[in-house]
């Protein structure tokens, strides 16, 4: 009797345990039918466990995908073997509401899976234990820090004053460029201008206009490139453009068409009004040339033949 007793205690212990938790806990038999609920999921799902015993879980909640769920707990039930899912592979299996002040921008309750069968006095599995943990705040912090890290990349790669890529990021694309075209021979351009005269906007109007003047021509280029472009800033009022997949007479429509839209810009900064021209070069890469550096060159020479013939013009430069 006196063991009985124990035992019973025992027992009111464990499910007093197992109902306060701070983790769900579910017992579903192989119908999928609800066997436990505890304080938990009543507390987040709004549903009572009178309510939600022996109810169908995909009745219950018809979001979760019922092909996917009876494939992740098929393997418990027929080898006896544990199964999971974490935030990173499915945010959640439960649409709860995210109610954690700290981690209040989440709108859902981030949450990794355990799954472990419950095995019989008779050694059968006919049901298993679902254990739902919250780890919205761990998500949160994971995302952030993830998100932190991308804002550090672009940083590292980028013109602050621009917006442009940077000359490492871009001469490493350069880079990377010329090794594809030497594997694969895929057809690829380079494009290198500048802004005709302008130091002397600079003496005339002073630096913080010839800045002004620089992000507004970057900004032209932006606007003017394809996604899988690469635009850059070479250094002063230098700028370079990897045109990808492009030949040269491709990037020559690409060059007049950004040097007839910066021609018609007026920049007004203060009380000046500056207009302004670019010179550019081109250069389609080629089995001939035998370094990025090279291929680099060879458009400059291209900028440069603008230059000489009298600026606001684009050239094509190869090599013999």
């Amino acid at each position: 009797m006196a063991n009985n007793i124990e035992q019973l205690k025992e027992f009111h212990w464990m499910a007093d345990m197992l109902q306060n938790i701070d983790a769900g806990l579910v017992v579903l038999n192989r119908k999928f039918e609800v066997q436990v609920w505890n304080s938990f999921m009543e507390n987040h799902s709004g549903l009572l466990a009178v309510k939600a015993r022996d109810k169908n879980l995909f009745d219950l909640f018809p979001d979760i995908p019922a092909d996917w769920f009876k494939h992740k707990v098929d393997s418990v039930f027929q080898l006896r073997s544990r199964a999971f899912t974490i935030w990173e592979q499915r945010p959640y299996i439960f649409k709860f509401k995210n109610y954690r002040p700290i981690t209040g921008t989440a709108e859902h309750m981030y949450q990794n899976i355990s799954v472990f069968p419950l095995t019989s006095s008779t050694g059968k599995v006919e049901n298993i234990c679902i254990i739902v943990y919250d780890v919205t705040d761990i998500a949160i912090n994971s995302q952030a820090l993830e998100s932190a890290n991308h804002q550090l990349e672009h940083l590292s790669r980028t013109d602050r004053l621009t917006g442009l890529n940077n000359r490492g990021y871009w001469q490493e694309r350069q880079e990377q460029e010329f090794a594809r075209f030497q594997r694969y021979q895929q057809v690829s351009s380079l494009l290198i201008f500048d802004i005709d005269h302008f130091k002397k906007v600079n003496d005339t109007y002073g630096h913080q206009t010839g800045d002004e003047v620089i992000k507004i021509c970057a900004k032209t280029l932006l606007a003017t490139a394809r996604e899988l472009d690469v635009c850059g800033r070479y250094g002063g009022e230098e700028f370079v453009v990897l045109l990808e997949n492009t030949d040269a007479k491709g990037a020559y429509i690409f060059a007049e068409r950004l040097r007839k839209l910066i021609e018609k810009l007026t920049v007004t900064y203060e009380q000046h009004t500056v207009k302004f021209t670019v010179s550019l070069g081109i250069c389609e890469l080629s089995e001939k040339i035998k370094s990025p550096q090279q291929w680099l060159e060879v458009a400059d020479q291209g900028l440069y033949k603008s230059k000489e013939g009298g600026r606001n013009q684009t050239n094509i430069v190869t090599v013999d």
